[in-house]
């Protein structure tokens, strides 16, 4: 993971999303020729007609809850997923201090009971209304709504005015625990200039969990233990996608979970599920044409992604991005790179459209 390092200065962390959305700046890196610096709501010079432009749909949930104990201690619980079992596995902190069952309340009409640990340090966690019955669905929506916040990642540590601003503008599926933050740059406006453009839209939905927040501790990057997601790719997307190479289009994937949930499709051929895909080194990319991501934390299984696509040259786009500014994180800047070939690979290669079953 040390080939994983780089500098990243404090100074180079964006706190504050820059405002409008798609002025945010493009790195762009076509596989053999000079980077160009532009601007995301540059995207419909950059892109052709018969591109394929497919983002994720995910929500964030407000899943920081802030309480606090009879004695006055303070207990932040970070929900991360629903269980099959119907409760949550989320984070406690502090965690073992606090004893399995265990009642907070951040206030009327929600009680949070702290249950038994889970592999990973996770807990279970119930959501139960002031008689202490579990809540529906709808129920837990509202009293997070109104009891919970966005998690922000930890290295900002500045208050956001609007935590609409860590919501990409098509979100539409609640789950995550963060933003696939890629999709943040991207406005109404700019995804309609893109379609009269001729430029596709395509949505999957990954409900991105615990590992964009957590670095990687192994020394080789085969030894990480990725948490699965859940991912679930619409077949009309999928469709859309095999339609886009037959015709010589490139699928453009923004965001890495993007990413990961159309190659989890074409190394599987299953539409929905989990996924605990590790891409990193030789991956050979199934799909996925060129790249719209953010700038990623030094030893993250996102820049392990990013080298996998776009080759060892990732080390020269991060320094150009710091030497010229660049912001960087969840709320910085863009890139968008095109795919390294692999040498076996022929220049035109879309590769043979692989089969999904439901």
């Amino acid at each position: 993971m040390t080939d994983y390092d780089y500098d990243l200065p404090a100074s180079s962390i964006a706190q504050h999303p820059i405002e409008p959305r798609d002025a945010a700046r493009l790195l762009v890196s076509p596989e053999h020729a000079m980077v160009d610096h532009r601007h995301v709501r540059d995207l419909p010079l950059i892109l052709r007609a018969g591109d394929l432009l497919v983002v994720n749909e995910t929500r964030v949930i407000p899943a920081r809850l802030r309480l606090r104990k009879d004695t006055g201690g303070a207990v932040e619980v970070f929900l991360l997923e629903r269980s099959v079992l119907g409760d949550w596995l989320g984070l406690v902190k502090p965690g073992r201090k606090i004893l399995n069952g265990t009642q907070l309340s951040p206030g009327p009409g929600l009680i949070v009971e702290i249950g038994s640990t889970v592999p990973g340090g996770q807990r279970r966690i119930r959501l139960l209304d002031d008689r202490g019955e579990a809540l529906d669905p709808g129920e837990e929506e509202l009293q997070l709504e109104q009891h919970g916040s966005l998690p922000l990642p930890p290295y900002i540590t500045e208050h956001l005015d609007d935590p609409q601003r860590y919501q990409t503008t098509y979100a539409r599926i609640a789950g995550s625990a963060a933003a696939p933050t890629a999709g943040l740059h991207l406005t109404a406006g700019l995804l309609a200039e893109l379609g009269k453009g001729g430029i596709g839209l395509a949505k999957v939905d990954l409900r991105v969990g615990l590992d964009t927040f957590r670095p990687v501790t192994a020394d080789k990057p085969e030894d990480h233990d990725i948490h699965s997601e859940r991912f679930d790719v619409p077949a009309a997307t999928w469709e859309a996608v095999l339609s886009t190479h037959r015709q010589g289009g490139r699928v453009v994937a923004v965001g890495t979970t993007t990413v990961r949930s159309l190659e989890t499709v074409a190394a599987s051929g299953l539409l929905t599920g989990r996924t605990k895909l590790l891409i990193y080194g030789d991956y050979r990319f199934g799909v996925v044409d060129l790249l719209m991501t953010n700038f990623h934390l030094p030893r993250s299984s996102l820049l392990l992604l990013v080298e996998a696509f776009a080759g060892p040259r990732w080390r020269s786009l991060y320094a150009e991005a710091l030497t010229n500014g660049y912001r960087f994180l969840s709320f910085g800047d863009a890139m968008l790179v095109e795919r390294q070939m692999t040498s076996d690979e022929p220049a035109m290669d879309r590769r043979p459209a692989v089969g999904f079953r439901t």
